[in-house]
């Protein structure tokens, strides 16, 4: 693990299974991911006919972007779970509802596999979708503001060919609880 930084920031980098994760801690309290990026990584073509405009992105895990006029005016729970389990998309995907505010402005809402439920804030919903804003209008920073009420950031930058790099998610951080593990699970986890 490296950490270095100039005044004001830490950066911390840790490889956790052959992966580097760039981690950022700024004095607003707010912490920093980059996101992955590389092969594999970034925009593939809509495997779905969506009456919206739409994006659909690989980030470690599948995204589905549909930009919408108002994301308070979609039933999350009927309008997500027919495009989330589509037979189109092998193993389902996340999927996001983003409706445009202010430029560099946006309002996101989630629906993850896995939750099966909408959720708070989605941080790789977050990321994709504001690189395809990115993509479609230019900007390289955007601020979304998530259904659990807290603002988001995502900068990045685009190559031509549309894929992202350094795609940085920053956010509040706050603590929800401390977990006190059983002993016996310290005691497999040394063996």
């Amino acid at each position: 693990m490296a950490i270095a930084g100039a005044p004001g920031e830490v950066f911390i980098e840790a490889i956790s299974n052959d992966e580097v994760i760039h981690l950022r801690r700024e004095e607003t309290g707010e912490v920093g991911l980059r996101m992955p990026e590389g092969p594999g990584f970034g925009f593939r073509p809509v495997p779905i006919s969506t009456t919206t405009p739409a994006a659909f992105g690989w980030i470690g895990n599948p995204q589905l972007i549909l930009r919408v006029p108002s994301v308070a005016a979609v039933d999350l729970p009927v309008f997500a779970p027919p495009l989330r389990h589509h037979a189109a998309i092998q193993g389902g995907t996340n999927v996001n509802v983003v409706e445009v505010l202010a430029p560099g402005e946006a309002r996101i809402r989630s629906w993850e596999r896995g939750v099966e439920g909408e959720t708070l804030c989605c941080g790789t919903g977050c990321a994709v979708a504001a690189a395809w804003l990115a993509q479609t209008d230019g900007r390289s920073s955007w601020r979304l503001h998530t259904a659990g009420g807290e603002t988001v950031t995502v900068e990045l930058a685009l190559d031509q060919d549309g894929s992202w790099r350094n795609l940085w998610l920053s956010g509040p951080i706050r603590r929800l609880g401390i977990v006190q593990p059983d002993p016996s699970l310290l005691l497999r986890l040394r063996r």
